[in-house]
């Protein structure tokens, strides 16, 4: 792998070297990050690292699934079911994941502690891919069956992110008796745009204001990726699938541009080691391509019209700066029973890696409204 990256031969000559960042990634950055990737960077340390943590595989309707599964040792812990996204994985919940499951105290005086447990979504990480026809419903329903029937849980917690929200968000409203709470740093609903939030009354603070012009421009000039996976997945993922800096130029700029400008000084993690090691993990398990299916198996996942969940457990969201997408209080309030809602002005898409302390903090608060 390192001779094919130290091999792989990028431009000497590029026009728009050092231009303009909303072009994509410069070659100067991945240039230095494939420096950092052949000189610096250790995998068998990232091995040690992610082995730390317990990992299972089970078999659930022919798939196997990878999780990883860490219990407190506290007798009333809440089962929390932790979802990534793309271009993401159970790493992005490594920071947090030993805090979680030590007994903390909320902001309402309640002791909580939390069993958790982190899959690999279906064709991503060590999970095995799904069959051709495959929705976030279907996703929903084996993350469910993993919970009750293999873990044993009666209720549980839930969080998601990216295409995770996706997937919190159907069992939120589908297993109602089963998820105890919910809570989101991202929605599969199409953010409003300052006429359709005017329309409805909904003004925004001068900080909320920044956080709507960033989903917008993002809307305007970051989804490129986007139409492609959803129309072409097997193009790219093809094309990408054994050209590991391919992958690093693909899914590293997701990384920078999605996070906070100040990514990699504290409280962030996500400095360019954290990248590689994302990436890595990708090439590695060669799910670079079957990853990126679950955006042509769900063209239609994200909504325009939004719709309260059938489900009265609370509802907790947590909005980061510098997110792709943003959702004011009133909208989200729209969607299921919120009882919390937090903004925060450090982080972006990937809050557990960006402002991992808030993100643990803002999940705490579940233990302030479970009553199951």
């Amino acid at each position: 792998m390192l001779d094919q990256i130290q091999n792989t031969r990028l431009p000497e000559r590029f026009p728009y070297s050092g231009v303009d960042s909303s072009f994509g990634i410069d070659l100067d950055v991945l240039k230095a990050l494939r420096r950092e990737w052949v000189a610096d960077f250790n995998w068998k340390t990232e091995q040690d690292s992610m082995n730390q943590f317990n990992h299972y595989k089970t078999p659930i309707e022919n798939l196997s699934i990878h999780f990883v599964y860490e219990k407190s040792p506290a007798p009333n812990a809440i089962p929390l079911l932790l979802v990534h996204g793309w271009p993401g994985s159970f790493l992005e919940f490594a920071p947090i994941i030993d805090q979680l499951t030590k007994e903390a105290t909320t902001s309402t005086g309640k002791t909580v502690s939390f069993d958790v447990i982190i899959p690999s979504l279906r064709g991503f990480a060590f999970s095995s891919p799904p069959p051709p026809s495959w929705t976030i419903t279907d996703t929903a329903r084996i993350l469910n069956t993993l919970m009750v029937d293999v873990l044993g849980y009666e209720t549980y917690a839930i969080h998601g992110t990216d295409w995770g929200s996706a997937v919190s968000y159907d069992m939120y409203d589908k297993f109602n008796a089963t998820i105890g709470a919910a809570h989101f740093v991202f929605l599969p609903f199409y953010p409003q745009t300052p006429e359709e939030l005017a329309a409805g009354s909904i003004t925004l603070s001068e900080a909320e204001q920044v956080e709507e012009q960033n989903a917008m421009n993002w809307a305007n000039t970051g989804d490129g990726y986007f139409i492609e996976q959803s129309t072409k997945s097997s193009t790219v993922g093809l094309a990408l699938h054994d050209n590991p800096v391919g992958q690093l130029a693909w899914l590293g700029e997701k990384f920078m541009n999605w996070s906070d400008p100040n990514a990699g000084t504290g409280p962030s993690l996500l400095n360019h080691n954290e990248i590689l090691r994302s990436v890595s993990l990708y090439y590695l398990t060669e799910t670079f391509a079957s990853s990126v299916l679950i955006y042509s198996q769900n063209p239609n996942t994200w909504k325009t019209e939004y719709s309260k969940a059938r489900n009265d457990a609370p509802l907790l969201f947590s909005s980061f700066k510098y997110n792709v997408g943003f959702w004011p209080a009133r909208l989200v309030s729209k969607l299921g029973n919120l009882v919390l809602y937090r903004n925060h002005d450090f982080g972006g898409h990937f809050p557990g890696l960006d402002n991992p302390p808030a993100l643990l903090e803002d999940l705490r608060e579940i233990g302030s409204f479970w009553s199951r």
